[in-house]
């Protein structure tokens, strides 16, 4: 499994795909935070990371699945997956490795963003004045979102030799299970009656419930479960896939 993570990890960054990737993220956030005026917290008359928190699952939606898409697409379409597991390595190790060097791939995108909340921080009047137990428990969503995001796209690489196919399954797939499940929950049908119980099956709920700093456990179980229900998916579809 190491072997797969360390591969795919140096693919990034050996290519100008890692580092397009956090040049774009990092670029967007920073206009968001800095220079657009009616986000930018120059603007503001209080120091916060909101406009981040708030922008940042939306961009992740694309880029995540921008990332994952050749994960398993291009080794089906050059047929070099049927070579891999015919080596000494399990379809879970295979899976699990491409998925935890994704992971580690946005986690190292979200690592400079730390300059923004130092920023923040020293903005505030007093300097300090920034709910620093808010902005961790996002910081932990942010984590839990893209590692669902990349078990989602994970997933959606491995139906699909075409990368595109395979990007835009993924985004449908991130896009209902992040906001879907939300506007459902507004339908007459629902709202009203059942609306919260419809509400909390997606990860807008969860996401913003840790962002207000609370890290319960329920919160933590939904995406760890989500994230390896399509992670499980991912290694049915690989051992039953017919080359």
């Amino acid at each position: 499994m190491w072997t797969i993570y360390q591969k795919e990890l140096s693919s990034f960054f050996s290519s100008l795909i890692g580092y397009v990737v956090i040049a774009v993220f990092l670029l967007i956030m920073g206009l968001t935070m800095w220079v657009f005026p009616d986000t930018g917290i120059l603007d503001s008359s209080y120091a916060s990371m909101d406009p981040l928190f708030s922008l940042a699952p939306l961009i992740l939606l694309f880029i995540i699945p921008a990332v994952t898409m050749r994960s398993f697409s291009e080794e089906i379409q050059s047929g070099t997956l049927e070579i891999l597991i015919t080596k000494p390595i399990t379809e879970t190790q295979i899976v699990l490795g491409k998925f935890l060097a994704c992971v580690s791939l946005s986690a190292i995108t979200l690592i400079p963003t730390l300059l923004y909340y130092y920023s923040v921080y020293q903005l505030g009047s007093p300097p300090g004045n920034l709910d620093s137990g808010a902005v961790a428990g996002s910081y932990i969503g942010l984590v839990f979102l893209a590692s669902s995001f990349t078990a989602v796209g994970i997933f959606g690489s491995a139906l699909s030799k075409n990368q595109i196919v395979s990007f835009l399954f993924s985004v449908l797939l991130c896009f209902l299970f992040y906001y879907g499940f939300y506007f459902l929950s507004k339908l007459p049908l629902f709202f009203g009656k059942s609306d919260d119980i419809v509400a909390m099956i997606g990860m807008d709920y969860h996401y913003n419930a840790l962002s207000k700093g609370n890290v319960d456990s329920r919160n933590v179980i939904y995406f760890l479960s989500l994230i390896a229900f399509f992670l499980y998916l991912t290694i049915h579809w690989i051992k039953n896939r017919i080359f």
